[in-house]
Order: structure tokens, then sequence, then C-alpha cells
């Protein structure tokens, strides 16, 4: 799909306008975020605790669900394999996700489950923003169930069908098991389609695949050790891609911008977009490797797919909460940029 003749800001726009119905599928976790927002009245007399009046309880789609949500919103045609409980959280979910276009026929939902879900509690004083004060996790088991795997592998051999990338968003609740990811791996042989990762805590497990998009503390943490510069950074991050076979990958450092090192070329630095600082970076990993895996499927080389997932990494730390990049946003960054 390349073509020259175009600069490259005009190369990144006419990939954005390409983006209108590939599919690309979702194997992960589902995650409930929930946002509790109140205005301070007071101290409490009983311990020295603020007393919120509630304002509103908004639960939107986290984890592989908000991946999912990033790639509709961009203008995919997403599907997403995965697991909720029969619970409020994973209804509400579900509905938010199909009123979205998402295609969530590869979601099994287990009475035996429970969803997990992240309760933000937002707090501030009238006419002030919002700020988090704490957060309380409902956490789900780590999916075991033989039965359970096993159907979950043959709904991701069934929804990949059609899909130009597919993704891995691992949050270690036990979706991206040995059987889903050998299910995802054989399907993406027969198509050539790309398979990215997104694992929080378990990327060396997931070998043979095309490109993850790990921050740079979970390279150090998978490093064991901290990095003194960019170079080190560099060099460390070469050797996790080839001991895990990827074709690239690409790391991303907050205001410092991304890292992508691909194989048989140098190291791209790329220079974070717009404001350095962050208004909240709460889902920001999912939108960046759901705009990466798209711009792959439309036709996207990793140079290319990582600058835009660097644009729409940018837009979306400047929002409230667990948030999403729309095509014309996207846009409007590569322009802003091309005229800086």
């Amino acid at each position: 799909m390349r073509d020259s003749g175009h600069n490259p800001a005009e190369r990144l726009a006419a990939l954005v306008q390409a983006f209108a119905g590939r599919r690309v599928l979702v194997v992960g976790d589902l995650i409930a975020d929930q946002f509790v927002s109140g205005e301070i009245s007071r101290v409490s007399r009983e311990a020295p605790v603020m007393i919120l009046r509630h304002e509103r309880t908004e639960t939107v789609p986290g984890g592989a669900a908000n991946c999912a949500l990033n790639l509709a919103t961009l203008g995919a045609r997403a599907a997403i394999v995965g697991a909720v409980g029969e619970d409020g959280a994973g209804r509400e979910l579900l509905e938010k996700l199909t009123t979205a276009g998402v295609d969530c026929r590869g979601v099994l939902v287990a009475p035996e489950l429970r969803t997990t879900t992240k309760v933000r509690i937002l707090a501030g004083h009238a006419h002030s923003p919002r700020q988090q004060v704490v957060r309380l996790d409902y956490e789900a088991e780590t999916l075991t169930d033989a039965g359970l795997l096993g159907r979950l592998a043959e709904n991701v051999r069934g929804a990949f069908d059609g899909a130009g990338a597919a993704i891995v968003s691992d949050y270690n609740y036990g979706v991206a098991c040995s059987a889903t990811v050998k299910a995802l791996r054989e399907a993406a042989q027969e198509s050539a389609a790309p398979v990215l990762v997104d694992s929080r805590f378990r990327l060396r497990e997931f070998t043979g695949l095309t490109s993850a998009t790990p921050n740079e503390d979970e390279v150090e943490q998978v490093a064991g050790r901290r990095f003194d510069d960019a170079e080190e950074l560099a060099a460390e991050g070469e050797r996790l891609r080839a001991a895990l076979g990827y074709r690239s990958l690409l790391i991303t450092r907050g205001k410092h911008g991304m890292l992508l090192l691909e194989e048989g070329a140098s190291a791209l630095h790329i220079e974070a977009v717009g404001s350095h600082d962050a208004v909240d970076v709460t889902g920001a990993g999912d939108t960046v490797i759901a705009s990466y895996a798209l711009a792959l499927a439309s036709g996207a080389d990793f140079p290319e797919a990582a600058r835009l997932a660097n644009h729409a990494g940018g837009v979306v730390v400047l929002k409230r909460g667990t948030a999403s990049v729309s095509p014309e946003e996207l846009l409007a960054s590569v322009e802003q940029e091309d005229e800086d």
C-alpha cells in the first residue's frame, strides 16, 4: 500500500483512512473499569477521611475490552474472545461493546466466573477537577477450567476468519493461555496476519509471534535491572526481541516517546507528540496496541504503525479515565505535527 510520492504525514493520513472495515481480533481478559465521582463535603468524625457526596458512577470497558473498543472507535470491525461472569459488570461490559459495534460472539458468559472490576474513587471540591484518591479491585480468580479454556480456543479459531491482525491482551487472568495462544498462532500462520502482544507480567511466555508493546518499566522487570539511558534500553530491547523471536518490539516510554526495535534495522527513537503532561494514562497501553495493530492490518510497515500508535497514545493521555481515540483526532494529531 506504499506510495513513495506522498510525504510522511500524507502516508500516515492515508493509513488512518484505510482503517475502516479492517477486522482485528482481540483475545484476552475483559475488565470493567468503574469510576465513582464525588464532591468533598467534609471530614468524617469517625475517622480522618473525606466524606464524598456521590455524583455519578460510570462503568466502561477496560483491559482487552478497552482494546476492542479502541479498535471499533478507530473504524475497525473489532472482534473479541474472552470471558465474563453472569453479573452486572459482565452484562454492562457486553452491552457497551455491542453498542460500539464490537463482535462479542466469542465471549463466554459463565455463572461460576466473576467479572474483574476496578473501581476508582474520584474526589474533588465544588468546581474543581475530580482526582483519583483510591482504587478498589474486585479480582476474578485466574481462569483454569480446562473445559472453558477449550471453548475459548474454539472461539479463537472461529473468530479469526478474515482478521488482518490479532492482539493478545493479557492481564494475567487466564484467557491468554497455552490453548488459546496455540489456536491463535495456528490461525495466524494460515493467513500470515500479524499477532501482537500486550502482557503486563508474562511477556517471555509469548514467543514466536510478531510484535509486542511493553512499556519501559516492563522491559526493566524482564531484564531484572534499570537502564541508565536510551542506548541501554535499546540494547536490552533488541536482545529481548531476538529471544522472543519477534519481527519487532515497540517500547513505550511516556513523555520520552517510543522506541522501535525491528529485525534487521537500527533502533528508531520516536519523540512524544503533543503535550508531555499527561492528564490520565489509564488504558493508554490498550490504545497504543490497538492503533499499532490496526495500522499493520491496513498495510503499514512497523515504523509507520509505531508513529501512528505514538500519535494515538499522545491523544488519549490528555483525556480523563479509560478513553479511546477517533480517526478524526488521530488525523488532527498527524496534521498538527506536520505543521510544526
